[in-house]
């Protein structure tokens, strides 16, 4: 934002500044807090401690020590922040997703040579998962977690040199009891930290990069959340049709017990052979150029991998739904995913839902060119969530005052 528009808004910023920060028992805290936030709008290449510092007319190092060393939870903001949004956007899912930041050094917690998905190669980088609150209209980031590779726990089996590891840990002061987890296990942990907040999902969307784990799809099955998420063409499925059978016993051995005989196929299989007779073309939402429409299949499937199958030992396969997207013109199925929504949702519905990841990618744009995401320079665990919460503060903010319209100033 520009001055005059920060002006504009200032009594706004306050009072939300304000509620987002209650929970600091220290009013410095909440003085520095709306600060911090304050910087993150104001117009400016740099969201690091100096530049913001300089422009909001404060003392960096009280600027740096807030984010930096303050002993707040950020936690706490992030719950007011996920109440006050939730009530807001009134979401019609949750979207699971993760962001790169990409580095040059090696002492940024978490740092690693491993996919970055700001450049689409492996690379030097950290990486956050995070869940945001999302309808087609806006959308907002309301948990992080910054994963931890196995190079940064000195408790893994493959760690050469744990002694090194522990020093490196220390300096950057990550707590002793955070060590590596799977993506999709931080996102299931995320989940259940909003739902204890108090908040119900109504829908878990994401990508292929948690869709695909079988674990991940069990874990939201588990807690009763409908999901639709991405998988891989190579995804083992049977048909719904398929069914479990005892095959005739020979009279010596082990008696045959119930187990599904029909071969296992892959969804890209499952697709190609129904054809594209089958699709199905769907309209789905408005974008800048005009509607976004494509033509899409769905079937009913069995998911039939290694470890849903063991979860399932002993009963029946679910039933889900296995969507996937063939435009006009492609030889085969380009995206495909899998969903637990009701057997009658229309085909729209289901579509629209694989399609809202969209906004996601909104938010990292937002995030990072204006808000300063990645321009975090510290190099402690507590300041890197403290940076993410407040750059979450103030893109929520944003967000109120494009869904509020007497507010046009914030646009």
């Amino acid at each position: 934002m520009t001055p005059q528009e920060l002006e504009a808004v200032r009594a706004r910023l306050e009072t939300f500044a304000a509620e987002m920060f209650s929970g600091f028992a220290r009013a410095d805290q909440r003085r520095w807090g709306e600060r911090y936030v304050r910087g993150l709008l104001t117009d400016g290449a740099r969201k690091s401690m100096e530049p913001m510092a300089a422009r909001l007319g404060v003392d960096r190092q009280g600027l740096q020590q807030f984010c930096t060393d303050a002993p707040w939870a950020h936690q706490l903001v992030l719950a007011e922040l996920a109440w006050r949004m939730d009530a807001a956007i009134n979401p019609v899912a949750w979207v699971v997703d993760d962001v790169s930041f990409v580095k040059d050094g090696q002492e940024s917690p978490g740092v690693a040579a491993q996919y970055c998905g700001a450049l689409g190669k492996t690379a030097n980088c950290q990486v956050a998962p995070s869940v945001h609150l999302v309808t087609d209209a806006a959308s907002c980031p309301v948990n992080w977690r910054l994963f931890v590779p196995e190079q940064w726990d000195a408790a893994s089996p493959r760690t050469e040199d744990p002694a090194a590891v522990a020093a490196r840990r220390q300096r950057c002061r990550i707590p002793a009891d955070v060590g590596h987890v799977p993506k999709w296990q931080l996102a299931l942990d995320m989940i259940d930290e909003l739902e204890s907040w108090g908040l119900d999902p109504p829908l878990v969307v994401a990508d292929e990069g948690y869709g695909q784990d079988g674990a991940f799809r069990l874990g939201l099955t588990e807690r009763d959340i409908p999901y639709v998420v991405g998988v891989r063409s190579d995804t083992a499925l049977l048909e719904a049709e398929a069914c479990r059978s005892v095959a005739p016993y020979a009279g010596t051995g082990r008696r045959p017990v119930p187990r599904y005989r029909q071969r296992r196929i892959s969804a890209r299989q499952l697709v190609l052979e129904g054809g594209r007779r089958a699709l199905h073309t769907v309209r789905w939402r408005m974008g800048s150029k005009g509607p976004l429409r494509s033509r899409f299949a769905a079937l009913r499937v069995r998911p039939a991998g290694v470890r849903i199958r063991r979860a399932y030992a002993g009963g029946e396969l679910p039933v889900c739904w296995l969507l996937a997207e063939w435009p006009p013109g492609e030889p085969e199925p380009v995206k495909y995913w899998l969903s637990t929504l009701e057997a009658d949702v229309p085909l729209r519905r289901l579509v629209g839902l694989a399609k809202i990841r969209w906004r996601i990618e909104h938010d990292y744009r937002e995030l990072k060119t204006g808000l300063g995401l990645d321009h975090f320079e510290g190099r402690t665990w507590s300041g890197w969530h403290h940076h993410v919460t407040l750059v979450s503060v103030a893109h929520a903010f944003c967000t109120l005052e494009r869904l509020n319209p007497k507010a046009p100033a914030a646009a």
